[in-house]
């Protein structure tokens, strides 16, 4: 499970957090990292954005391989439907945190570039969700999945949580 969880996670976050933002530095000719007027503001900002959404990250992380006997990964997806912590409550809670990790980054760095990145980066997995994942989610677990859909938001928590 170590493999397939390491893989996943150099894949995917690792590319939405370290590989895209480099870029992102790269090209817009705020490299090297040195000359980022960096702030107290935007540290503290970052550092409670961060803090939540890294917690968020590895609370659901840890869901999807104990619970689900998976990985966030679409190649090693959970075996099994889950409907738990923060699931409860939104349905996509894994990518609220990796955006809110985003804006961290874009506080720090002082960087509109990135906080643009995370724009795209929702916007992009909204129709990942609404055309791929949700369709395939369908397939996977029929009615107990259309059930959740109804009931669960995709991105704004809901305040009661869903009961299966």
């Amino acid at each position: 499970m170590f493999w397939r969880m390491a893989k996943a996670v150099l894949i995917l976050p690792g590319t939405a957090l370290i590989y895209i933002p480099l870029l992102i530095h790269w090209f817009s000719e705020r490299w090297p990292f040195g000359s980022i007027p960096v702030t107290v503001w935007g540290l503290v900002l970052a550092a409670i954005l961060a803090a939540p959404a890294f917690a968020l990250a590895i609370a659901t992380t840890r869901l999807f391989i104990y619970d689900g006997e998976g990985t966030p990964a679409p190649w090693d997806p959970p075996r099994k439907f889950v409907v738990s912590g923060p699931y409860r409550f939104v349905r996509n809670p894994m990518l609220t945190a990796v955006i809110l990790v985003i804006i961290a980054e874009a506080a720090a760095l002082q960087s509109l570039p990135l906080l643009g990145w995370a724009v795209v980066f929702f916007f992009l997995n909204t129709l990942y969700f609404v055309f791929v994942e949700e369709p395939g989610l369908e397939q996977r677990f029929g009615e107990t999945y259309l059930q959740y859909k109804a009931s669960v938001p995709r991105w704004i928590p809901k305040l009661q949580p869903f009961q299966p």
